[in-house]
């Protein structure tokens, strides 16, 4: 969001797109880490994040307040603005753990973002991606030790429409590989250039390149769904280019309005929730320029919900209904569920040993009509060289998505097999393949699983 500063984007989806690369797995990492397109928390456990953003360089007393009423509501996760000093006072690393201590006691995960590159190329002062790692550098003292509670989004929208968009792909793998000589062990993210909203597909058509120049295999895209997303078909186009890729994304930003069109907030919603990708909407309070309508609150007041943000706390796929909290903080369930719907719970059911291997099945999280799962494979006494998954569905499920395995159906019967990086597993060693599927008013785990 270029925030209370900002004007209009006028810019359509157009052109055909380049195929995207399959990403290789995660390497080991600390904390945070990315599994196929899954977003993976420090206990191991997939974590889709649910949230907000939160103005706080430019409302640094509102900080307490607004993180205990965004927690109050429901999210498990706050996207917050930070400044580096090219247009805004920087916010020092006293600051930066002041933020941070106060996202733990909310059990609220913590995007960082520097929002003085909005726009660079198109607007006056913005920052480059390289003074944003200049500014990560000099707060560093503040996150390290804290990978497990904090996301680094290097740089808010760092490029508008014009011709330096077209610098994106270069600059954001030196910004990667500059933080990571530096010792940073964060997952990282990357938002999209055409202020966030990659309509000339730039992100899109690069982020294979880009995940690949992170030694840690850890970085996450973010795209910000404004004018440019006013179709279902723009939208589920473009998230599913980079699942079908293997490629981690979330919505960072988004709204229900904009000065620059209409966006679907409705599918929006119900595609990321389908597919398990995180969204964090903009933004708790405080805008202004025109875009006060985005404010999800008014002053900053939890009791004071505006329309936009009884939608996304209260609505259909909002907050309130599917945030699961990180398990870092205990993995709680949604506390509200809708009338309709049971409270979601996880569930295993174990394979039957075949010898070789078994396996465990999980739900992580649940909705009206879906769920997420996680099957985890673990090699038995001896090393083995390849797997195969197989179930027969209870209650007539069917996947909407899956990563890390190759699977196919026939009827009832599922088969997944390992993908060419992961099968090969030492004795006792353990891996695992993720899901999205629908379900009925009954999702009883398939048993027996079997392994072999």
């Amino acid at each position: 969001m270029r925030s209370k500063w900002w004007g209009g984007l006028a810019a359509l989806l157009c052109g055909a797109a380049a195929v995207l690369v399959a990403a290789q797995p995660a390497q080991a990492a600390t904390g945070f880490s990315v599994s196929g397109t899954t977003i993976v928390d420090a206990n191991g456990k997939p974590f889709v994040m649910r949230g907000v953003n939160h103005a706080h360089t430019w409302y640094p007393s509102q900080l307490n307040s607004s993180l205990s009423g965004i927690k109050a509501l429901g999210a498990n996760t706050v996207r917050v603005v930070l400044a580096s000093g090219q247009r805004w006072t920087k916010n020092e690393a006293s600051d930066v753990t002041n933020v941070i201590s106060q996202c733990k006691a909310n059990r609220l995960i913590c995007v960082l973002e520097v929002h003085d590159t909005t726009g660079y190329g198109e607007q006056s002062g913005a920052a480059t991606l390289a003074q944003a790692v200049d500014y990560w550098i000099s707060v560093k003292s503040a996150l390290e030790g804290q990978e497990s509670y904090v996301i680094l989004n290097i740089g808010n929208e760092p490029y508008g429409n014009g011709s330096a968009a077209s610098k994106w792909t270069a600059d954001t793998k030196s910004a990667i590989s500059r933080l990571r000589a530096a010792g940073f062990q964060h997952q990282i993210m990357v938002d999209a250039p055409n202020w966030g909203q990659d309509w000339q597909f730039i992100m899109r058509d690069n982020a294979a390149s880009v995940f690949a120049a992170d030694p840690n295999r850890n970085t996450v895209f973010s795209i910000h769904m404004y004018g440019v997303f006013d179709t279902a078909a723009e939208i589920t186009d473009y998230l599913g280019r980079f699942q079908t890729a293997g490629l981690p994304i979330v919505v960072g930003e988004f709204g229900f309005d904009h000065s620059d069109g209409n966006p679907d907030e409705d599918t929006i919603l119900a595609t990321a929730q389908a597919r398990g990708i995180g969204y964090l909407g903009w933004s708790w309070s405080g805008n202004g320029g025109g875009v006060e309508y985005l404010d999800m609150v008014t002053d900053f007041n939890p009791s004071a919900l505006t329309t936009w943000g009884q939608r996304i706390f209260n609505g259909a796929n909002g907050i309130k209904a599917t945030a699961v909290e990180a398990s870092v903080f205990g993995g709680q369930q949604p506390s509200s569920p809708p009338p309709s719907s049971s409270s979601p719970s996880p569930s295993t059911s174990p394979s039957t040993p075949a010898g070789s291997c078994t396996a465990t099945y999980t739900i992580n999280n649940s909705w009206p009509g879906g769920f997420q799962g996680t099957v985890t494979v673990k090699a038995g006494a001896a090393p083995i060289s390849g797997w195969t998954v197989s179930w027969t569905w209870p209650n007539a499920q069917r996947f909407t998505n899956s990563w890390n395995a190759t699977v196919t159906t026939s009827g009832e019967t599922v088969t997944a097999r390992n993908a060419a990086y992961n099968g090969s597993l030492a004795a006792g060693a353990s891996t695992s393949w993720g899901f999205t599927a629908t379900s009925g008013s009954t999702n009883t785990p398939p048993t027996p699983i079997n392994c072999a």
